[in-house]
């Protein structure tokens, strides 16, 4: 799952990190800001926050190195490869949230993230300035719940694309997404019943 290089890179896989960690009974606050640390996160953060993002770094070795990750990277085109990892991970958080109800039945999706928002927003002045900007926008404006529509995801890879020239084919990888939607539902399917009951269990 790629980091988020600046607060407008993406919305991505917010929405799965914070899932996995409320089963792992982990720190949300870390699992959200991980890809806003460097280093040895002990060196600068309470043991419970630091666990929450070596978790958060645990997830994306895992989940990059899974065969059915593998197998949506390579049923993208050849000018859209090189960012196929970036949109999978929005695309994670696409069925995530479109399917929430099946996963986590005990509360609605905006009941989970009114709940994280509370445990996150009171340490906010204490972590990474770009990790503040993000959350000026990550729960006013919805994005995880947004992200259960397809057109959504449209409008966030074509903002990524038109605001990180180097990303451009990000915005063409939309026509991957609609075109293997059914296979990459199929492959979350497959992955993430798996990873999640690895959070519950404590083996991540």
């Amino acid at each position: 799952m790629a980091p988020v290089d600046s607060l407008y890179t993406a919305p991505m896989n917010f929405l799965a990190h914070l899932h996995l960690a409320s089963l792992a009974n982990s720190s949300l606050l870390g699992n959200l800001m991980a890809d806003f640390v460097r280093g040895n996160p002990y060196d600068s953060w309470s043991p419970e926050v630091a666990d929450g993002i070596m978790l958060h770094r645990r997830v994306d070795v895992l989940t990059d190195n899974l065969p059915e990750v593998k197998v949506a990277r390579e049923g993208f085109r050849q000018e859209t490869r090189r960012v196929a990892p970036i949109t999978l991970d929005v695309v994670w958080d696409h069925f995530l949230s479109r399917h929430w109800a099946q996963l986590s039945p005990e509360i609605t999706l905006r009941d989970f993230l009114a709940r994280a928002q509370r445990q996150i927003e009171p340490a906010l002045s204490e972590t990474p300035e770009r990790f503040q900007n993000l959350n000026r926008y990550l729960w006013r404006e919805r994005w995880m719940e947004n992200y259960a529509q397809a057109d959504y995801l449209q409008k966030v890879l074509n903002g990524m694309a038109s605001r990180r020239p180097r990303l451009a084919a990000l915005s063409d990888s939309w026509q991957d997404f609609d075109r293997l939607y059914n296979m990459l539902e199929t492959l979350f399917w497959q992955l993430y019943p798996r990873l999640a009951e690895q959070a519950r269990s404590g083996t991540l």
